[in-house]
């Protein structure tokens, strides 16, 4: 086996990326990570030089493959480590750059080091002995992989990587056969709260669409883009992560990957919500509006993505990251998690130590969080 670290994913053909990846998490789509690539959203100039990282056997073929950046600053991941960047600062080292196994902007568990099906275990090895080499070789702090499945937490941790737990809150679809059926899982008072808040909508004539495919019109994905920047420079003083360019690429690549939920005064439209399509799970994603409308919010980015779910059999929604608010709308907490290895001994040592004790809260804070979903019943074991 042999590694490489390319500095465009465009350098693997699509047909060569799927048949590894697959096309069932959207965020390793080929078209996803190309179109971050080619817009400039990522770049050496936003922080996030690509340098994926693929194995391959001697006669080429692509037998592992990881999304992999060089970073100079921490914006953008939603795994927060500036108190370890400060840290290195007060004693005199430089954090940054480090190596970031990630989704650029994308906060959703997926897998991070991919593997062929028909590749033994020791395509894992290989690939981290060649992270550690490569973090060294530049002078890197060390290296995060943010966001990763359970099932690989194993593999990183025998490596010397530490675990961070954090805390999302998901929805599942427990077989409801109509929105109806949802509420009617929950005590009466949850339910009586939701069903005013969509009826506060109803009756002052708001109405929503939930498009797929070509059902996008350019118009209304443009008219999407407009509330998508409008929101951001509200409440972020920027017109976000993502620019025109790249939200122009996903529409003409990635459209049978796409859910967008238009909320209508009429003619007008005046919010929207973009969901990622993937498998059995929902991705919510990025949301905008022109004006604000108590409780527009709750319908257009949560209430909208269950019903679709519950219509199309779907299992799960990721709504994405924070919002405690979502508890009280049926999204059950979930740990996330990620896992870090620093070059400095002392540093990864006094890192472990503070992990052991923020997992601990993490974990507690979600048995809070349990214990204030608004269902009847609740499997405190679904964690």
């Amino acid at each position: 086996m042999k590694v490489r670290f390319i500095n465009r994913i465009s350098l693997i053909p699509a047909s060569t990326w799927h048949t590894l990846v697959g096309t069932n998490y959207p965020f390793l789509r080929h078209e996803f990570l190309d179109a971050l690539e080619a817009s400039d959203c990522v770049s050496a100039k936003s922080g996030w030089l690509p340098m994926h990282l693929v194995v391959e056997s001697e006669d080429g073929r692509l037998l592992a493959a990881m999304p992999l950046y060089l970073k100079s600053h921490s914006y953008g991941e939603y795994v927060f480590d500036w108190s370890w960047a400060e840290a290195y600062e007060n004693h005199g080292l430089a954090y940054y750059p480090k190596l970031l196994a990630a989704i650029p902007f994308t906060p959703a568990t997926g897998q991070r080091l991919v593997k062929a099906a028909d590749c033994s275990d020791e395509v894992i090895a290989v690939a981290a002995k060649a992270l550690h080499f490569k973090a060294q070789q530049l002078g890197s702090s060390g290296w995060h992989v943010l966001f990763l499945e359970k099932d690989e937490l194993e593999q990183w941790t025998s490596i010397g990587a530490e675990i961070r737990l954090g805390c999302q809150f998901h929805w599942h679809n427990e077989g409801y056969t109509d929105f109806d059926g949802f509420l009617a899982a929950m005590n009466s008072k949850k339910r009586r709260t939701l069903r005013k808040e969509r009826d506060s909508l109803t009756a002052q004539g708001i109405q929503f669409q939930r498009l797929t495919g070509e059902a996008i019109t350019p118009l209304l994905w443009q008219r999407f883009q407009a509330f998508y920047q409008l929101t951001n420079l509200k409440y972020n003083r920027h017109q976000g992560y993502l620019t025109p360019d790249f939200f122009e690429r996903i529409y003409l690549t990635m459209r049978d990957s796409l859910l967008l939920v238009v909320a209508f005064d009429g003619e007008e439209a005046i919010a929207g919500a973009l969901n990622f399509i993937g498998g059995n799970t929902l991705y919510g994603r990025y949301w905008g509006c022109t004006r604000e409308v108590e409780f527009l919010h709750f319908e257009t980015c949560y209430y909208q993505g269950i019903e679709y779910c519950i219509q199309q059999g779907i299992q799960r929604f990721d709504s994405g990251a924070q919002g405690e608010h979502k508890v009280a709308r049926g999204f059950r907490p979930t740990l996330t998690y990620s896992a870090h290895w620093l070059e400095h001994t002392g540093f990864r040592q006094a890192v472990k130590r503070f992990l052991v004790e923020e997992g601990a809260g993490i974990k507690h804070y979600c048995d809070e969080m349990t214990k204030a979903l608004p269902f009847r019943a609740v499997d405190k074991d679904s964690l």
